[in-house]
């Protein structure tokens, strides 16, 4: 286990609205404030949701209609190769008969009514990501 220490910064507040796809809304608030360090929660609703499952180096898509009830949505927010922007989110979502899914966020969640989005920012630049071959994922690496 490595671990570093640091600051929150600012805190900024979003609403999303409908018909916006919900990682680029995402990127588009941390470009906006030019926030490349943080973590975020999210709560809302979504027209349709795309989730992801790892599973042997890879995402699988799992496509789930709506309207879906964000029951609950976190993340990061860091950069990867010196300076590109990368959102990692997970949500959790219900249907309307309190079936609850969940998963990465994947391209293709559209915002229904709205999303309301928190964005905490950190000392800038701490949250890196380099590949790791073995699992060919894009992981924090924890380094002054």
């Amino acid at each position: 286990m490595k671990s570093i220490e640091s600051e929150t910064k600012r805190v900024i507040f979003a609403r999303f609205f409908e018909n916006e796809e919900l990682l680029e809304t995402i990127a588009e608030v941390a470009r906006r404030n030019n926030i490349n360090s943080g973590f975020f929660f999210l709560i809302g609703t979504l027209k349709e949701v795309v989730l992801g499952y790892y599973k042997d180096g890879k995402y699988l898509a799992i496509e789930k209609p709506g309207p879906l009830e964000i029951a609950s949505g976190l993340g990061n927010i860091s950069i990867k190769d010196g300076s590109e922007l990368v959102v990692h989110g997970h949500v959790v979502v219900s249907d309307l008969e309190g079936n609850a899914f969940g998963g990465h966020v994947l391209p293709g969640c559209l915002v229904d009514a709205t999303v309301e989005f928190v964005l905490v920012e950190v000392e800038r630049g701490i949250l890196k990501r380099k590949l790791d071959a073995r699992r060919n994922l894009f992981l924090w690496s924890i380094v002054r």
